[in-house]
């Protein structure tokens, strides 16, 4: 599938590039994102804040989408997440490292919008790092 028409690596740049109200037009009001490490979320407003959150503490927090299947109203992609834990997030202390993770995610859509992801994240290695 061509990422650039991918809902779901829309999203993760959005996110990244710190442009949250760009999620409107990815995501649905009631979206539920099931995430690690108490990041899950169950309405936009809440994703939002989770990523905003994020960029605060990473600056330089990257989504490198390596590969999304899509298959209907499913989209699933394997990707490298990097950036460099400025400041505490996730209970994980700000140690201003750098790290590299894999991450898969799942999205479920519905009229072109993400209605409910599933992010899986290798966060032992994050914590580990």
């Amino acid at each position: 599938m061509d990422q650039t028409l991918s809902v779901l690596a829309r999203w993760l740049a959005a996110g990244d590039a710190g442009d949250v109200e760009a999620f409107d037009d990815l995501l649905h009001h009631d979206v539920v994102v099931h995430a690690p490490r108490g990041l899950s979320t169950e309405n936009l407003e809440s994703e939002k804040q989770v990523w905003r959150e994020a960029v605060t503490a990473m600056p330089d927090l990257r989504h490198e989408v390596q590969e999304v299947v899509a298959a209907g109203t499913v989209e699933m992609a394997r990707v490298i997440v990097t950036g460099t834990l400025r400041h505490d997030f996730a209970g994980i202390s700000g140690s201003g490292r750098s790290f590299r993770l894999d991450q898969a995610v799942i999205c479920h859509l519905d009229d072109g919008k993400i209605a409910e992801a599933w992010e899986i994240a290798d966060v032992g290695s994050l914590v580990d790092q």
